[in-house]
């Protein structure tokens, strides 16, 4: 089975060799198996037989050894399995010997270990069309299955039969499989054996087993058709022209106000951003008559689904809050009425309903904007999409129930597409009804309403936003530019090919499409005074050598990117693996999030799913990532994860179910012992990097507990090298490293005293250094952008040393930052957004030391810190805030700082979600993210720091030092934060721009050739 470790940098290897303790994690692509190398006896063949033990197949035909054999008669996990089999194994210098990278057996050979060295070097973590994968296949089963999880992991049962295969395979199994039978290398009834050796068997390879054959892809469009793109500044321009009053949409049929077609108007100009005047003016129409809309029987009567859904994607798209949107929980709204039966109210189709749900697309937006407001959609009404798919894949377009005849809609489908990829145990049904849009495509890029009618907008809108959201990337350019040839000459959309007149619904679905969102990821504060997330059509070319100076990334772009939910599924993220988190990205995604301030909604729904602890698609939780409480236990890790606790003012002494700090205190190594991970004393126990001892140190310090991270922070300090730098991996190799050299200099930083002041001084002088003349630093990717975070981070401990440094670096990152609001992994090599350095750009790019990042979740108002001598705060006065608000996050309060006097700040962070479409049809899908809380936009940054806007005001937690307690030191908006003896001035309405995870340990990512990453 390939399981990615927990970063592509070989610095960083303890995180994912040793973060899931025999529970590995699959996170981008590689095995993360856990055991030790080495050569064990093995158990005689005969002891495992049909109803006990356990026999392990490892095929070497690639280099002509054909399949060896081996048993263990009382097997605990697949990798002891291996071992006790006598097979031996060797890790990468990245991951360890957590990672399977080479084995061998005795029995072929003279037991040299493959792939060999000259095929591959296990510096990184191999590509994935050539690795050792996993398969399993259980007592009685005739066929091989792709392992779910790790050999840490994976428990055989008695008579149960493991493979491993050297080559390719794709993250579902489906390729790649065994050439021989489980049956083939069974053991048999009895015992007997066909090689009572007891060492690996070898035989040749049995058959192979029959290959399934793929499902055929649709045909589709015979070109993409014309590049244009269309103008949906100008479509969102007429849309504008078109309200009543400047605020709302009214419809010939109806009297009054069209409440639907005025909501899914606001989304659509969200989407667009060009229109800020209009769209304030339409959203407090909506706010000001939600009870209208709400409940067209009354107030006393029932709240209307559609209503509902569409006023809290609303809210949630334009940086609202969907629980206190006009007055109204809209969320409370829709999960308090599901039709338990048919007939109920006189307004439900089938149980499982949405209360007066007249269509799927409505069901589908109700699901949506639950998934946007971090809640779970109630089971029955995601069960009832099982009848409304027929048999084609596609959707009905109305609500039928089981049994009736089910035709499929393009735009219900599209919807439905968007609602269900992320929901669990609905995937397969969101890649048919995908597969069904695809089918359905015309040559010309669009599709039809129904078979015989021309190419219809609306549908083909509906279909380009479910072909963005999934991938098919030729179809939606196919589907966008039949679409960009229906626009007229004022800037509306006709309705089909035939028809030229420019229709209301046509347009917002085509802005929509045009703009690269949907209902799932619209998010435009128009009080933020934030460009909209309108991602890129194609990837950035490499920007100018010498960009032009005083850039900054855009936060609030770069937010949106990270918490998309094609990214950010239901509070996690998913690389390589659909059905495994990770949850080393997750963190660092965490951090981003805390430091920007932009998106609390999103950071809140990350830090409940860790701290409850939630369980990905593969059961497992962040506990399996660390190994807590095993043998293989992390000090990174660990460390990682009760630095964000500490980050967002939880209790790392009670997260995730486990005391973190006494667990980092436990891991301090005693002694070296290869065994356990520990290199030296001081060393935390599979502690591999610089990186990781760093984690470790800064997670101890901020908890108080500096008497048992003592000889950690002295380990620390003795692999500095005299030239002020320190070493990428642990034990050293020799080498310096930009990285490391920030991240142990943040560490320091927090210790007391002058000799650790003057190793960050030295530290940082070398750091400087390094930068590169278009402002960015080495890496392993080369002029890399996670470097150039890390480096800001380090050098703002001096600013007032380094001010014209960090500008330069930071212009570098944001001429590295693309349309999509993501940033590349370096400057040279392939251009395209990158999860996992966006989101270590995002947070590094703020200056703020992980040692000092802090944006409260809980609205505790706590003291101020002040410098010290030594270049450490230490936290002053007396907290004046009392916190107030729901758990939603709308903390109040007038935290006094005290550096600056008493200036006074309420903050109110309000998570927001994502529009959604209403009474014409609309596309949306599903989204775990919210869009920037109101008054809590876009972090801005200057070469000085972290400037307070002109003004001040604004919201959002401030930036703070923990204490020695553990408690997060609070300032106020506008004040200053310090970290070491350097001020920082904060963005009072960003809120708190604080240490990103970006650089802090991020999780396996398989080796890129082009541009390997430097992640962890």
């Amino acid at each position: 089975m390939r399981v990615s470790s927990s970063r592509t940098r070989h610095r960083n290897r303890d995180l994912a060799s040793v973060v899931v303790a025999g529970a590995v994690a699959v996170a981008a692509c590689g095995s993360v198996l856990f055991g030790r190398p080495g050569t064990a006896a093995a158990d005689p063949i005969e002891q495992c037989t049909a109803t006990t033990g356990a026999i392990v197949a490892v095929d070497f035909t690639h280099w002509g050894g054909g399949v060896v054999r081996g048993c263990d008669a009382h097997p605990t996990t697949g990798m002891n399995l291996l071992h006790a089999a006598g097979f031996t194994t060797a890790g990468t210098e990245h991951d360890g010997p957590a990672f399977i990278c080479r084995l061998g057996t005795g029995t072929f050979n003279s037991g040299t270990q493959y792939p060999t060295p000259a095929e591959e070097p296990c510096v990184n973590t191999p590509q994935a069309t050539a690795y050792w994968s996993y398969w399993i296949a259980e007592p009685g089963q005739q066929a091989w299955s792709y392992s779910r999880f790790g050999a840490g992991t994976q428990k055989p049962k008695p008579g149960e039969v493991e493979a491993w295969v050297y080559g390719g395979t794709d993250i579902g199994g489906t390729s790649g499989a065994p050439g021989f039978t489980p049956d083939s290398v069974r053991a048999k009834s009895g015992g007997s054996s066909a090689s009572p050796s007891a060492s690996p068997s070898a035989s040749p390879s049995p058959s192979a087993t029959p290959t399934p054959t793929p499902t055929p892809t649709p045909t589709g469009p015979t070109s993409t058709g014309p590049s244009a793109t269309g103008d949906p500044a100008a479509a969102a321009a007429w849309l504008a022209r078109q309200l009543v009053g400047g605020d709302h949409m009214e419809n010939w049929a109806v009297e009054g106000p069209d409440y639907p077609r005025t909501a899914l108007t606001a989304v659509a100009l969200a989407a667009a951003g060009t229109q800020d005047p209009a769209l304030r003016r339409t959203t407090a129409f909506l706010a000001a008559h939600t009870d209208a809309f709400l409940y067209p029987d009354g107030p006393a009567g029932q709240p209307d689904a559609r209503a509902a859904a569409l006023l809290a994607l609303v809210a949630e798209s334009t940086g609202s809050d969907p629980r206190a949107f006009g007055g109204r929980d809209l969320i409370a709204a829709l999960t308090g009425h599901v039709c338990t039966a048919a007939g109920e109210n006189g307004r439900c189709t089938a149980a499982g309903d949405f209360l007066g749900a007249a269509s799927p697309w409505v069901q589908s937006l109700g699901v949506i904007a639950l998934q946007r407001a971090g809640v779970t959609p109630p089971a029955p009404a995601l069960a009832r999409f099982t009848a409304l798919q027929c048999a084609d894949g596609g959707v009905a377009g109305s609500m039928i129930v089981a049994g009736e005849h089910c035709e499929s809609d393009p735009l219900t489908t599209g919807l439905a597409v968007l609602a269900l990829r992320t929901a669990p145990g609905y995937e397969t049904a969101a890649k048919k009804a995908s597969d069904q849009l695809a089918a359905g495509q015309q040559a010309d890029g669009s599709l039809l309403p129904y078979l015989g009618a021309p190419g219809d907008t609306i549908s083909t809108a509906s279909a380009a936003q479910a072909f963005k959201a999934t991938g098919q990337d030729t179809r939606r350019a196919a589907a966008t530019a039949w679409l960009a040839a229906r626009q007229g000459a004022d800037g509306g959309f006709g309705p089909d090919a035939s028809t030229t007149d420019p229709d209301p619904a046509a347009t917002e679905q085509a802005i929509l499409a045009l703009t690269g969102t949907d209902l799932t990821s619209v998010r435009h504060n128009p009080d933020a005074g934030t460009p909209p997330t309108t991602p890129a059509t194609t990837p950035p070319t490499t920007p100018a050598s010498t960009p032009p100076a005083g850039r900054t990334p855009d936060a609030a772009k770069g937010s949106a990117y990270l918490t998309d939910p094609s990214r950010l599924i239901n509070g996690r993220y998913y690389e390589g693996f659909p059905a495994f988190a990770d949850f080393g990205l997750t963190i660092d995604g965490a951090y981003a999030l805390a430091a920007t301030g932009t998106d609390d909604a999103a950071l809140r729904r990350i830090v409940d799913f860790l701290d409850q602890p939630g369980k990905d698609a593969g059961e497992r939780t962040v506990n399996d990532w660390t190994g807590i409480g095993t043998e293989y236990a992390g000090g990174g890790s660990i460390g990682k994860e009760a630095l964000l606790a500490e980050a967002v003012g939880r209790n790392p002494r009670a997260f995730g179910g486990h005391d973190l700090i006494a667990a980092l205190a436990a891991l301090v190594c005693t002694k070296a012992d290869q065994s356990t991970g520990c290199a030296a004393p001081g060393n935390y126990t599979y502690a591999t990097s610089v990186f990781s001892q760093a984690l470790g140190i800064m997670a101890q310090l901020r908890a108080g507990d500096s008497t048992n991270a003592a000889p950690a922070i002295a380990y620390l300090k003795g692999l500095q090298h005299q030239d002020g730098s320190w070493p990428s991996l642990i034990p050293a190799t020799g080498d310096s490293d930009v990285d490391s050299t920030a991240m142990a200099v943040m560490a320091l930083a927090l210790v007391p005293g002058d000799e650790a002041a003057r190793a960050v001084d030295q530290g940082l002088g070398w750091l400087a250094a390094r930068q590169l003349p278009d402002g960015g630093f080495p890496g392993a990717a080369g002029d890399s952008t996670n470097s150039a975070a890390l480096a800001i981070q380090g050098m703002t401990l001096r600013q007032a040393s380094y001010g014209a440094q960090i500008a330069k670096a930071r212009d570098f990152l944001a001429g590295q930052q693309n349309g999509d609001g993501g940033f590349n992994v370096a400057s040279a090599g392939q251009p395209g957004s990158d999860v996992r350095a966006s989101t270590q750009v995002l947070g590094g790019a703020t200056g703020i030391s992980f040692g000092t990042l802090f944006r409260d979740l809980g609205g505790t108002s706590t003291p101020t810190p002040t410098p010290t001598s030594t270049g450490t705060a230490t936290p002053t006065g007396t907290p004046t805030g009392t916190p107030t608000g729901t758990p939603t996050g709308t903390p109040t309060g007038t935290p006094t700082d005290t550096p600056t006097g008493t200036p006074t700040n309420t903050s109110t962070n309000t998570p927001t979600g994502t529009p959604s479409p209403t009474g014409s049809p609309a596309t949306a899908g599903p989204s775990d993210t919210a869009v920037p809380s109101t008054g809590d936009g876009s972090a801005t940054w200057s070469a000085g720091g972290i400037d307070a806007p002109a003004g001040g005001g604004g919201g959002g937690a401030p930036v703070a030092v923990a204490p020695a307690g553990g408690v997060p030191a609070q300032a106020g908006s506008g004040s200053l934060a310090r970290t070491g003896t350097q001020a920082l001035t904060l963005t009072a309405g960003a809120g708190v721009l604080t240490a990103l995870g970006a650089a802090a340990v991020l999780v396996a990512r398989r080796r890129a050739a082009a541009a390997p990453g430097r992640h962890r």
